[in-house]
């Protein structure tokens, strides 16, 4: 109901703005054929029209260009409140079970390791939110040379137990004769980076994940990651769009899918603090979508 009642007052603002252009438009054409030969008022009524019509439509693009971006600090202040106070929820109601009720040992066990994973995810969602704000600034505060290939193939195997996943769910490819795949920069940076590609590929991947991940490097300057999924996919509008901060895809997959649109935000603000770029490959909705991640080599 409340984005419904949005798009109606980006419809409004966009409507009255062509309507203003367009009586502008008139009375400029209008008085221009009226004083065709006053050329100095000729001139400087061009000139003053021209000033309205450019006021009228920066002022209807700042309009709806502030509605949607309302719209989208809405979704991220709802997506952040649930997943905050559902592993809260969740918490609470483990320990105070625990606390009215005898369990044996093995239930007890079960319900430590629940809380211990509901934590994870709180922890992991208030440093998303801080990592956003820190990489705004896109700075990388330490650089060293790192073996990229190892960086992935560690997070390849976080991202296996943090979901639960089977060896064959994650395929991984490494350089080629196993050469080490350098590049100049933070590592843990790049880990959160990596980690969130593969989040995203694994939470977008439905009920089948399928995730292929290949470190390569084609030339002298670059080394690319590739995360390639076959799940939900991206229409063709949105892909650059899905780097941007709060953004999240609109549709029946956003809703079932927990995010922050935070994700994604925050790998283009890494590869470009490291002097790389991110994008995004879709053929559409449920044709899977491929994450090409570059940075500079360190031959």
């Amino acid at each position: 109901m409340q984005i419904s009642s949005r798009r109606k007052k980006i419809a409004f603002f966009v409507i009255l703005g062509i309507c203003l252009v367009a009586l502008a438009l008139t009375l400029n054409i209008s008085w221009i054929i009226l004083n065709w030969r006053k050329g100095v008022l000729l001139f400087f009524g061009v000139i003053f029209f021209a000033a309205i019509i450019l006021g009228l439509i920066l002022n209807t693009g700042f309009l709806v260009r502030e509605i949607r971006r309302n719209e989208q600090h809405d979704s991220f202040i709802n997506a952040v409140t649930h997943e905050l106070k559902t592993p809260i929820a969740s918490i609470r109601l483990y320990l105070e079970t625990l606390q009215r009720r005898d369990l044996d040992d093995e239930k007890r066990q079960d319900f430590y390791r629940l809380m211990l994973e509901d934590a994870d995810r709180l922890l992991g969602t208030v440093d998303q939110v801080l990592k956003a704000g820190e990489m705004g600034y896109g700075r990388v505060t330490h650089r060293t040379e790192t073996d990229f290939s190892k960086v992935v193939s560690e997070c390849i195997d976080l991202a296996r137990t943090r979901h639960h996943l089977e060896r064959a769910s994650l395929h991984y490819e490494g350089p080629a004769n196993g050469i080490a795949a350098k590049v100049e920069g933070d590592a843990q940076e790049l880990r959160t980076a990596v980690s969130n590609i593969l989040d995203n590929a694994i939470k977008y991947s439905g009920g089948q994940v399928d995730v292929s991940v290949q470190v390569e490097m084609p030339d002298d300057k670059r080394v690319v990651l590739r995360v390639r999924d076959k799940g939900v996919g991206i229409p063709a509008h949105a892909l650059k769009r899905v780097f941007r901060r709060f953004y999240r895809v609109p549709g029946r997959t956003a809703s079932q899918v927990k995010g922050t649109g935070l994700g994604l935000f925050i790998v283009r603000a890494i590869a470009r603090a490291h002097g790389g770029k991110v994008f995004a490959e879709s053929a559409g909705w449920a044709r899977g979508t491929t994450i090409t991640f570059e940075l500079p080599r360190v031959v």
